[in-house]
Order: structure tokens, then sequence, then C-alpha cells
């Protein structure tokens, strides 16, 4: 690695100032500190020396990524082989969802890192390094059949729209994956919503497996009689069948490419938590407020949606996902300690909510996650000034 690092510097002076690679220093400059610790210094404020750089804490996010991508790859190919009725061995299912996979990842990462780097030119800086992360995120929280014009569009919309024009990494107000998401689901909405995340569904021959997911089968249910044939079809799969507790939890279900596995997500949990990448403050009152919320409807129980244990209510769509990799983003939660228990609670909280009382978005967890990203400026403010009138209190009884 000294030797590699002995021919970057070496040729760093043709791409500083009046070096004949002057223009493209952005991209020397992406890719020096890629491989290696940045030696840049700040020119004001104050701030905490660390062993680890932003580049660093991307890398570790996307290897806490990988169990979900890993087995959203194979869970792909697993659901297309079996709603054809044709048997195919793990490696087969893999390779068959690779197929699918890497070509929305390699389409994310072109547009995304096209418009930064547009942006690293105009500006003459080093490519941000937060789409390191956004450029998988949004893969993983897509249908695995949704055309590459549309993902491309709707990531060049939320690097664009919701990071760029904010200043870029660190500035923006709203989860860049989940307004990605979100630019599909009010743009494209027959492309993210019905029966197509199963990828070429073919001929439907296994009987009960359309396409759809839990959510969407449990928001049929909504406006129905609990006792109607229809409905006591859908809850049986919640049962033994399909959408069982077990297949919800190993994740075996339709779904969003990374988001259908809790215990991928979870040891990607396990990852973030144990490096300090990730707040846990965030990630357990977001479980809290979800299970309280849910809690609530199923001691209601109105409907069948609202029969449905917590537990499980919490192991379908996006509830996990979200509250492990988009929740915890540094930037667009809370800052505050106090800030991040209510920010979760809320999110968690309000996911369940959405979710439940409109079942014309049955994936309530990126609404309210997006609604809460707005609130956090205000939550953190509110917490500031408390703490600052508590101290002016004590100094008056002094």
């Amino acid at each position: 690695m000294k030797f590699l690092e002995n021919i970057v510097k070496k040729i760093k002076p043709n791409f500083e100032e009046g070096g004949k690679f002057n223009k493209y220093l952005s991209l020397y400059d992406t890719l020096e500190t890629f491989l290696f610790t940045p030696d840049h210094t700040t020119k004001s404020g104050s701030h905490i020396r660390d062993a680890i750089d932003l580049k660093r804490t991307m890398m570790m996010v996307i290897i806490a990524l990988t169990p979900c991508l890993l087995f959203g790859i194979w869970n792909v190919g697993h659901f297309h082989y079996l709603a054809n009725g044709m048997e195919a061995d793990m490696m087969t299912k893999f390779l068959f969802g690779a197929g699918r996979v890497l070509p929305m990842i390699i389409v994310s990462y072109a547009v995304g890192l096209g418009v930064e780097m547009i942006f690293a030119f105009k500006l003459k800086h080093g490519l941000h390094e937060g789409y390191l992360v956004s450029g998988i995120l949004i893969p993983l929280i897509m249908p695995p059949d949704i055309p590459l014009w549309i993902l491309a569009v709707a990531v060049a919309f939320a690097v664009l729209i919701g990071k760029e024009i904010f200043g870029g990494t660190g500035m923006n107000i709203l989860n860049i994956a989940l307004l990605a998401r979100a630019f599909v689901f009010f743009a494209y909405p027959t492309k993210i919503a019905g029966e197509i995340w199963i990828s070429d569904l073919g001929e439907k021959t296994v009987d009960g497996l359309t396409g759809a997911t839990a959510l969407g089968d449990l928001a049929s249910t909504v406006g129905r009689g609990i006792d109607t044939p229809q409905v006591q079809a859908v809850m049986t799969k919640f049962g033994d069948g399909l959408y069982s507790m077990s297949n919800s939890f190993y994740g075996v279900i339709p779904g969003s490419i990374g988001e259908t596995s809790a215990v991928a997500i979870l040891i990607g949990a396990a990852i973030l938590l144990i490096t300090g990448i990730a707040s846990w403050r965030v990630m357990v009152s977001f479980f809290v407020g979800g299970f309280a919320m849910s809690s609530i409807f199923n001691a209601a129980g109105l409907n069948a949606f609202m029969t449905l244990p917590p537990l499980h209510q919490l192991m379908l769509g996006g509830f996990m996902f979200g509250m492990v990799f988009m929740a915890t983003d540094p930037v667009t939660s809370a800052q505050t300690n106090k800030g991040k228990w209510i920010y979760g609670f809320l999110a968690g909280f309000f996911g369940i909510m959405f979710r439940v009382f409109n079942p014309a978005y049955p994936e309530g967890i990126m609404l309210s996650i997006l609604f809460m990203n707005i609130m956090a400026p205000t939550i953190d403010h509110y917490v500031v000034q408390g703490n600052i009138s508590k101290r002016l209190k004590r100094l008056k009884t002094v």
C-alpha cells in the first residue's frame, strides 16, 4: 500500500493549481481520499479528531448492508422459480437474482455519481462520500422488476433536488434513498404497487402466489368484514401460510429487494451498533413506537389488518429496514440524545399508523421517516431550548 501511496502522491502536482491536469482535480481528490485517509485540515470551527473519516464510515454501512443484499438477491431468484413452478438450486436462484439486482445497482451508482461529479467539477471539490451508501440503499428498497430508466430518473431527482441544491453531503434535510422511493411512488405508482414484487411472475402457476406484498394483501382487507371469505383467505396466509411469522422473520416473502429479511437486517444492525456508526437510541425508540401503535391497533381489532399480532406487524414491509438503515441516518435524524428518543418513537409510531389507517399507503414507514426528517430540527430546537431554560432556572435558585 505504501508503494501505491507514493505513486498517487507523485502524480498529485499534475492536478494541483498550475498543473496540466488541474481541471481534473476533482477526480484525483476523489481517488486519493477513497484509497487513503485524506490530509485535509479544517479551516474554521471546532472539530473532534478521529481515526475514521466519512468514506470509512460509509464503507462500514455498506458492509452492514451486505447480508440484506445477498439475501435479497437469492430471494428474487427464489420467488421467480417458485412462482413459475420450477425447481432450482440455491446457486441458480442466486445467479438469477444477481441478473436482476446488479444492473439496478450499476444504474444507481452511475446516475447518482454522475450527477455528483457534475457538481464536483463545477464547484471544484472532491466527490462527496454520502452517495456511497445511498447508491446501494436505493436499489434495495425497490421492486426487482422496476424499469431501469425509472430508477435512473428517481436517482437523478433524489440527488439533484434532495441533496445538491441544499449544498451536498451533510446538508440534505431528507433521506436521499427514501426520497427516490417516494418519487417513484407518486410519479409512477403502477411501477411500485400491485403485483410487481416477483420478478417475471409469469403465469402464477403456484396457487395463491400473486406477486403482491404482505402489506398489499392486508390493505385489501380494509373495509371488508373480518368474517368474509375473501378476508379469511388473506389472513390464512399469515397463519401457517406464505406470510407466517417465521417466513416474515427470515424474509422468505415477496417485497423490496433488501427489506424482507429481519435476520439479515439485525446482522447489519449489530455491525452498526458495535462499530458505533448508528444510534441505538433511534433504533430502540423506533421499535418501541411501532410496537406501541401495533399493540393499540391489535387491542382495538376493528379490521383484519389490526388483528395481526404486534411483533408480526413489525416484521412486515420496510419497518425493520427503516429502523436500522433509514431512521438512523446521522444527517437527517435528530442530533440531541433526547431528540433521538422522540424522533425514533414518533417515526415508528406514525409508520404503523399510516400503513393501517390509509390502505392506499401500505408502506407507511417511508412517509413517516420523511415526515420526521422534516420535524427533526424542530425537535432538537425545543430540546436545546428546554435545556437552556432548566439551566437558567438553576442559576436563579443559586
